[in-house]
């Protein structure tokens, strides 16, 4: 049986998805390289940012008895795709799956947008996450290993998401393009799929923002990121060979 090797961007803390979506796939027995990007957690006022917990987060996958590398990562960064594709192939060996969890996000309405605000937005979240995407799908060309890249997505292509435009608009390209290189990649046996998880209490949320959410949720809970990580394991899986090119809304019937 062929050891999996998955990447996962974006988990920086041990509150948010990506983390999630790391220990999810740990314990599937899949090995696991996480990048992370704490300045930008930092600058957010994330209360679980800490530039210490990276190899700790490490340390703690590792005794699910799978094998784990990580790396300091800007996405913005052009050569940011082969440095951390060299270094993943170099420590774990060729990976398979391809989680793009990392984002850029301010929130603003069009009266506080800028074209530097924009470009930071579509540095990240679309050169960053595209070009890593492609480069990755490249690697895989001829090797018949089959590849699963998932791509993190928010509510755009289900209701408008007022107030968070630059953020809106670059995740949606990443729909965009989800869903035509799912065509492209399908001969190689790699699938490309987008998860939408919904508001998710995943450390950004306060008392106000929860007690006015949750009313949304005919589930009658706000979102976690467990419940993100349990869907992005699944389209990970060989049980999900025959799923590609979805825009998934996995946010327990959320609606605003």
């Amino acid at each position: 049986m062929i050891e999996r090797i998955a990447i996962i961007t974006g988990a920086s803390r041990p509150k948010g998805i990506g983390a999630a979506i790391c220990r999810e796939l740990a314990s599937k027995g899949v090995h696991v390289f996480f990048t992370h990007f704490t300045p930008f957690d930092e600058t957010t006022g994330y209360d679980d940012a800490d530039h210490q917990w990276a190899e700790t987060f490490a340390s703690e996958l590792r005794r699910k008895g799978v094998n784990v590398g990580h790396m300091n990562l800007d996405l913005a960064d052009k050569d940011a795709p082969d440095q951390l594709l060299d270094n993943v192939e170099r420590e774990l060996g060729k990976p398979t799956i391809l989680v793009n969890n990392a984002a850029h996000c301010e929130e603003v309405s069009y009266k506080e947008l800028t074209a530097e605000i924009l470009a930071k937005h579509f540095e990240v979240n679309v050169q960053g996450a595209c070009m890593l995407t492609v480069e990755f799908a490249k690697r895989l060309e001829g090797t018949r290993l089959g590849g699963r890249i998932v791509n993190l997505v928010s509510g755009q292509d289900k209701s408008p998401v007022a107030g968070n435009l630059a953020y809106i608009t670059s995740k949606g390209a990443i729909s965009a393009f989800t869903r035509s290189l799912a065509t492209e990649v399908a001969s190689e046996e790699i699938t490309v799929n987008a998860v939408d998880p919904g508001p998710t209490d995943s450390g950004w949320m306060d008392q106000a923002t929860q007690e006015f959410l949750k009313p949304k949720f005919p589930t009658g809970r706000i979102g976690t990121p467990e419940d993100a990580a349990r869907l992005i394991s699944f389209l990970t899986s060989e049980e999900a060979r025959w799923v590609t090119g979805q825009i998934i809304h996995s946010d327990g019937g959320f609606w605003d």
